[in-house]
């Protein structure tokens, strides 16, 4: 098979694009970052604007970096962070508001609201997601009780609502297409994962007019769209693939059979399980999802979200100053053979899977006068594989499925430090791949599915490779101590912030 498959990965801190052959290799890769915009403390924003303009410049530098052609292209694939919401003008494309992240914490008293009025039940049934300020539904209702502009829209039947996906499948088609895919779909509190569809009643009970929501489309299909020649690089181009940031790293990941999990190392962290083709509702602080839709075949995940992931070091690196970047944080971790009894609970936003304590901060317990800046370094970096632990046990005991292994991908998973003690603190190999950008995989992977540039999953499975597997060395006793500590440090963080 001859061409590229571009894979557009818009992400929280960045937007990537990567160019990739049949053999799935990465072939030219372009990133720029974005600007977070905080407004007031809880509150996160992307511009809109330049979410769009950056997929428009990578795209162009991953092309001019091997001096490829457009028309080389032969389908693009989408993923992106998912949840963070965006409403804009139908007539004009432009924007009423920045797109509320995923972050956001600003709808916690929306979400309080709907469960005072009894929702929470109804709606973990319904959804397989719990009531909080993480999904879209309450930010989409805090914009149209607050932005005018969003009002009046709504009024002449004028107004969309779209997750970033959405978002850049209407600029890449010059406004003719408004869709999103059902894995996007089903992280707005407003899709039904039983029915698969958008859920009337819960439209009705957050006061959301239907009209506004997208099209909901297969995560590959052969056309979901196709870009406009006038607003991107002059050619049209089939959209072949989309899929929600995790989804997509599960694809890439190849876990095809029930049981299989992954654990996607980023700005947050994303632990993911495949449970097969029949929903599984947690009973341990999970949500289900929609892994993917191809063709008729639906398949199920549970997933534990943990909002602060590889941001707990990017904290020591912008609010503390005392690392430079991930590679330092992991040598500084690695001069000390423990923490000094330091714990690092990052709920910088909230704690998210399984706890979903809205109101719980980060805290920084037992620091003694001994403790320096490697125990803070370490600590930074063992939580991640702490908060990992947390959701894997709930995983295993919602599913029935023993985690034999974890496969890994995301920046993070570049520290030998970082997965070593992850596979020591679970008690179980943890498989990093040779390509670790697998959510851009992923998507890479759906699209050329869609357009048959690969047959099927199995062909898919058989590139997947491993470039190293870490071996749990921990004894068990040890183990349990050191996660005993943890919860004890998790509890001093909880329900701690009053609104």
């Amino acid at each position: 098979m001859n061409g590229y498959i571009m894979a557009i990965d818009q992400g929280t801190t960045g937007t990537r694009v990567i160019l990739f052959n049949h053999r799935g290799e990465i072939c030219s890769m372009a990133y720029e970052e974005l600007q977070q915009i905080f407004p007031q403390p809880g509150w996160v924003e992307h511009d809109p604007l330049e979410i769009w303009q950056s997929v428009l410049s990578c795209a162009k530098k991953a092309l001019k970096k091997i001096s490829a052609n457009v028309n080389q292209v032969v389908a693009i694939g989408i993923t992106n962070q998912r949840e963070s919401t965006i409403l804009w003008d139908k007539k004009t494309g432009k924007p009423v508001y920045n797109s509320i992240c995923w972050q956001c914490r600003r709808s916690a008293e929306i979400c309080e609201q709907l469960k005072n009025e009894g929702y929470a039940e109804k709606i973990k049934e319904k959804t397989g997601l719990v009531i909080d300020a993480y999904f879209s539904a309450t930010k989409i209702q805090w914009i149209l009780n607050n932005i005018p502009k969003a009002k009046d829209l709504l009024k002449e039947d004028m107004l969309c609502f779209g997750t970033i996906d959405s978002w850049i499948i209407w600029n890449l088609t010059g406004g003719n297409i408004h869709v999103t895919d059902h894995t996007n779909a089903s992280r707005t509190l407003l899709y039904n994962i039983h029915s698969l569809d958008w859920d009337k009643e819960i439209l009705s009970w957050l006061r959301i007019p239907e009209n506004i929501l997208p099209r909901i489309v297969s995560s590959s299909e052969k056309t979901i769209g196709k870009t406009n020649p006038e607003h991107f690089l002059g050619s049209s181009i089939p959209i072949t693939g989309v899929a929600g940031d995790q989804q997509a790293a599960t694809f890439g990941q190849a876990c095809f059979n029930s049981g299989m999990a992954k654990n996607s190392y980023g700005t947050a962290l994303a632990l993911m399980m495949n449970v097969g083709v029949n929903p599984v509702v947690s009973k341990h602080g999970l949500t289900t999802d929609l892994l993917w839709k191809l063709g008729k075949q639906v398949e199920y995940g549970l997933e534990g979200v943990i909002f602060i992931g590889g941001a707990a070091v990017d904290w020591l690196r912008t609010g503390l100053r005392v690392v430079n970047d991930v590679s330092e944080c992991s040598s500084m971790a690695s001069k000390v053979s423990d923490t000094g009894g330091v714990y690092l609970v990052p709920a910088f936003t909230g704690l998210c899977a399984p706890y979903w304590d809205m109101y719980a901060r980060g805290v920084l317990v037992g620091i003694t006068r001994g403790t320096t800046r490697e125990h803070i370094a370490r600590s930074a970096l063992e939580s991640i594989a702490y908060q990992t632990k947390d959701v894997l046990i709930s995983m295993e005991a919602d599913s029935d499925f023993p985690a034999n292994s974890l496969r890994v991908d995301g920046g993070a998973t570049k520290s030998n430090f970082l997965m070593q003690f992850q596979a020591d603190i679970l008690g179980i190999p943890v498989e990093r791949p040779v390509i670790t950008e697998m959510a851009s995989l992923g998507a890479c992977y759906l699209a050329g599915l869609g357009i048959g540039f690969w047959e099927s999953k199995k062909e898919i499975e058989e590139q997947w490779k491993i470039e190293r597997i870490f071996e749990p060395s921990m004894s068990s006793d040890k183990r349990d101590t050191l996660y005993q500590g943890w919860k004890r440090a998790v509890e001093r963080s909880m329900n701690w912030a009053t609104s």
